[in-house]
C-alpha cells in the first residue's frame, strides 16, 4: 500500500529529471543553443571580414576599367604580374614571412 503512494510521485520526478536533463544538455537544449549563438558571432565576424575584402577587390576592378583606368594602378599592376622595374625605381626587398 504504501508503495503505490510512492511509485506516481517517483515516475512523475523521474519524468521530470528525464526532460529537465534533454532540456538543458539534449541536442537542441540550452547548451546547444549557446554554442549556436557563438558560431553565429564568429560566422558574422568571418562574413564581415569577406564583405571587406570584396569590397577592396571591387574598387581595385572599378579602377581598372576603362571608363576610370587609374595609370596608376595600371603600371602598378603591369610591373607586379611581369616582376619589371623601371630603370630609376628604388627596390626594396622584404624578407617573405
Amino acid at each position: 500500500m504504501q508503495l503505490k503512494r510512492v511509485a506516481v510521485p517517483v515516475a512523475c520526478a523521474i519524468l521530470a529529471l528525464y526532460f529537465a536533463y534533454h532540456a538543458v544538455v539534449g541536442d537542441n537544449g540550452i547548451l546547444a543553443w549557446r554554442d549556436q549563438q557563438r558560431e553565429e558571432v564568429r560566422l558574422q565576424k568571418e562574413l564581415a571580414g569577406a564583405r571587406a575584402r570584396r569590397l577592396a577587390l571591387e574598387h581595385r576592378v572599378t579602377l581598372m576599367r576603362p571608363e576610370s583606368l587609374d595609370p596608376d594602378m595600371l603600371d602598378e599592376r603591369a610591373r607586379e604580374n611581369l616582376n619589371l622595374a623601371h630603370p630609376n625605381d628604388i627596390t626594396i626587398f622584404r624578407n617573405a614571412r
